[in-house]
């Protein structure tokens, strides 16, 4: 799984860096059913794109970040976006919306494929 971070008026530090990486990498195990063999082992199929930006032009108190998540699949994005008034609650938030959209693809996938066994086994 390859994870781009992009930043907007915002520098990207080596902590935040590693905290994003760290949550994105959690949703792995969501996506493990989207595997490809290749001669060096199983490789995800999925990319990911990250963006972390800093909303203050338009705020008149505090600070409001946002974070936004595109995945790439085959066939299909899912994206999910989540503001907050920390960095760090924001890609928390972006992370759990995504978890719940990956979650919709996975088992709608799971569905058709029961669905067209069920058809098949009635005739």
């Amino acid at each position: 799984m390859k994870i781009t971070v992009k930043t907007k008026n915002l520098e990207l530090t080596g902590i935040l860096q590693q905290f994003v990486e760290r949550k994105i990498c959690s949703i792995k195990k969501f996506l493990n059913i989207l595997k490809k063999d290749t001669p060096d082992g199983k490789k995800t199929l999925a990319e990911v794109f990250v963006e972390l930006g800093k909303e203050t032009k338009h705020h008149k108190k505090g600070q409001i970040f946002l974070t936004k998540i595109l995945v790439s699949l085959p066939g299909k994005s899912l994206m999910s976006s989540f503001r907050a008034d920390d960095i760090f609650k924001s890609v928390v938030g972006a992370k759990d919306e995504l978890k719940l959209e990956i979650e919709k693809y996975k088992f709608k996938n799971i569905d058709k494929n029961r669905r067209q066994q069920r058809k098949a086994k009635k005739t």
